[in-house]
């Protein structure tokens, strides 16, 4: 009977060989010693009772084909356990070879039953029987976060400490060469951290963070506000940039903004560096702090005491020193606390940035070839037809346009050039969702992705030169105004966002993100650096110059920056426009730091020819020549002899701002 036993074990085998883990295959038979003891089965009893356990093997081993290799197993490792064999596949307990309760055998395919619990089994060598578990998806803010942070370092806990005392000690006033001072310890404490991470300093990092520092010399040139502001705002968003260094359009959008995740993480990583260095550095504390106050009550005294010998030395540490009140205490204390979490968050980010750039953006399905690109060349063709009749303007004249419309010049400038600033803007939202949807299957579609929205385009430019034209005229008209320059300076950045479109379109488009937002960037600089009031009151002059005309009621809003411009009008328009500003000038006490170059121009202007020696006082309205423009809403101070058709040519200004 073992050709049948031997059969009934190959059965067993091929049904578990289905599975990528192999089981046991059922145990015979126990062996039998010399010393034994036991009777062989002998006789027909015996060969019976052998015929009847290789039946009873063979059921088992068709059992297990249909119940998978889970039940072979099980079924193997009952039969073997009767005979007081040992089958393989179960876990043992490390003592004794028992096995452990609840543990589960191999596991089968999905659906299969379970098969009676072994009781001795070796132990499965390979992939574990039980499904493994189920990883849920990371938040999204997890998977961008970064798994390990350095600690902070003593140099920029230094550095931190020093934003800190110079924010509380130089922001008080105003704005000027104190936020360059400001920044230089912020920027090495980023500096340090980033050292203590591992990161290296790459060519785009370092061109955002001179790019920042070189904003933040706007406050220290120019008087005005708004120029001040997004010059600010913008070293911020740059600044970030640095930290992070994102090259993708999320990595730049967000990374702009990222810092302000740290405002929070920041200080506290910052508090964790410092509890670490205090404990491994007590002995170190007490000799610093003695050394720190012993040359603090020196210089306290020595430098009261030489004050009070020479009036020039008294005179030299007023200007140096901070004049720090009992009042300003509560408003100094805010603005260490500021900058002390501005530093460590700065710190925080350069230790450890958002990864930004870990943010995918999917694109839309791909449309057909018609389906996108009909709507596209119809809009190409309407450009092109906008762009044929300026062209015929242009060589025809305006004089017939004017004609044939029944507009006047001002009004036909001024018209049009919202229009084709919002056209514009337009454009690159429909140039961007184009691209989104277009079709790539292949060299095929790209080359006609380049077709038709190349030409789109290079006719945008062309209409952004009309904008510009159009504001040209508008300002001959009209004069220059805060708003005017502001949105034209904004439609040629458009325009420059436009050519590096177009070179993407021909090089790639990996460094376009970093492209535009450096672009941007230098727009802001570059409109800090002409000075915006300056242009304004340059051409104003001018144009009374030429026409006559002015408002000065308008000009002598703007800030010190338009002194030297306004210095050159004649009397007594010139006391008129600088009046207001002088006397700004006269109540606001500021020190070295935080007083603009163009400040100091002004005030050594006024000095030496004040606005007072103007004589007669200024008339109400602010304003001279005899024209109005009917787009300001009023004609109330003009010469009431004017003839009304002569006021159609005057604008002072004031109507679109």
């Amino acid at each position: 009977m073992p050709g049948r036993e031997g059969a009934a074990g190959e059965d067993s085998g091929a049904g578990q060989r289905s599975d990528p883990v192999p089981a046991a295959e059922p145990a015979g038979p126990p062996e039998e010693g010399p010393d034994d003891g036991r009777e062989r089965a002998t006789g027909d009893d015996g060969e019976a009772r052998h015929r009847a356990e290789a039946d009873a093997s063979s059921e088992e081993a068709d059992a297990s084909q249909a119940r998978g290799p889970v039940g072979a197993v099980g079924s193997a490792a009952v039969g073997t356990s009767r005979e007081g064999g040992r089958a393989a596949g179960a876990p043992h307990d490390a003592v004794g070879g028992a096995p452990r309760a609840g543990a589960p055998g191999p596991a089968g395919p999905p659906g299969a039953g379970p098969g009676p619990a072994p009781t001795h089994a070796h132990p499965v060598h390979g992939p574990q029987p039980w499904p493994p578990p189920v990883r849920r998806p990371e938040p999204w803010l997890a998977s961008i976060r970064p798994t390990r942070r350095a600690p902070a370092r003593v140099a920029t806990l230094w550095c931190a400490l020093a934003t800190a005392l110079l924010s509380g000690l130089l922001l008080g006033d105003g704005l000027g060469v104190n936020l360059l001072i400001v920044a230089v310890p912020a920027a090495l404490a980023a500096f340090f951290a980033a050292r203590a991470a591992g990161r290296r300093l790459r060519p785009w990092t370092a061109a955002w963070a001179l790019g920042g520092l070189a904003l933040l010399v706007v406050p220290a040139l120019r008087d005005a506000g708004w120029p001040t502001f997004l010059a600010v705002v913008t070293a911020l968003a740059v600044g970030s940039l640095a930290l992070h260094g994102g090259r993708t359009w999320p990595g730049v959008v967000l990374g702009s903004v990222g810092v302000l995740d740290s405002l929070v993480t920041g200080p506290v990583w910052g508090w964790r560096g410092l509890r670490e260095r205090a404990d491994g550095s007590r002995g170190r504390w007490g000799p610093a702090l003695r050394a720190t106050g012993v040359a603090a009550v020196l210089v306290v005294v020595f430098g009261a005491l030489f004050s009070g010998a020479d009036a020039a030395f008294a005179d030299l540490l007023g200007e140096l020193i901070p004049d720090v009140s009992g009042i300003d205490a509560p408003w100094r204390f805010l603005l260490f606390l500021v900058g002390l979490a501005g530093a460590l968050a700065a710190a925080h980010t350069a230790a450890a940035p958002l990864r930004w750039d870990r943010l995918a953006l999917y694109r839309g399905a791909a449309r057909g070839k018609v389906e996108w690109a009909l709507p596209l060349i119809v809009l190409d063709l309407l450009f092109a037809a906008f762009i044929a009749v300026q062209l015929a303007v242009l060589f025809g004249g305006y004089d017939k346009v004017l004609r044939e419309t029944g507009l006047t010049y001002a009004e036909y400038a001024r018209q049009g050039f919202w229009q084709l600033l919002w056209a514009t803007l337009l454009t690159l939202v429909v140039i961007g969702l184009a691209l989104r949807w277009a079709p790539r299957d292949g060299a095929r579609d790209r080359a006609l992705v380049r077709a038709v929205l190349g030409p789109l385009c290079v006719l945008t430019l062309v209409v952004v030169a009309s904008a510009l034209r159009r504001m040209d005229l508008y300002v001959d008209a009209y004069g220059l105004t805060r708003l005017r320059i502001s949105v034209a300076a904004m439609e040629l950045w458009l325009g420059l966002v436009l050519v590096l479109i177009i070179a993407a379109g021909l090089l790639g488009s990996r460094w376009l993100p970093r492209a535009v937002a450096g672009s941007a960037a230098a727009a802001v600089l570059a409109f800090g650096l002409v000075s915006p009031d300056a242009l304004v009151a340059e051409r104003n002059v001018e144009r009374f110059e030429t026409t006559g005309k002015i408002d000065v009621r308008y000009l002598r809003d703007l800030s010190a920056d338009a002194v030297p411009a306004l210095d050159a009008l004649p009397e007594p328009v010139r006391s008129c426009a600088l009046r207001e500003i002088e006397l700004d000038l006269r109540e606001t006490e500021q020190s070295w730091y935080d007083t603009s170059w163009g400040q100091a121009r002004a005030r050594e202007i006024l000095e030496k020819r004040p606005a007072s020696a103007g004589g007669p006082s200024c008339p109400d309205h602010g304003r001279y020549g005899r024209d109005g423009d009917p787009y300001d809403g009023t004609r109330d101070g003009y010469d009431e002899d004017a003839d009304p058709g002569d006021l159609e040519d005057f604008d002072p200004g004031t109507g679109m701002d």
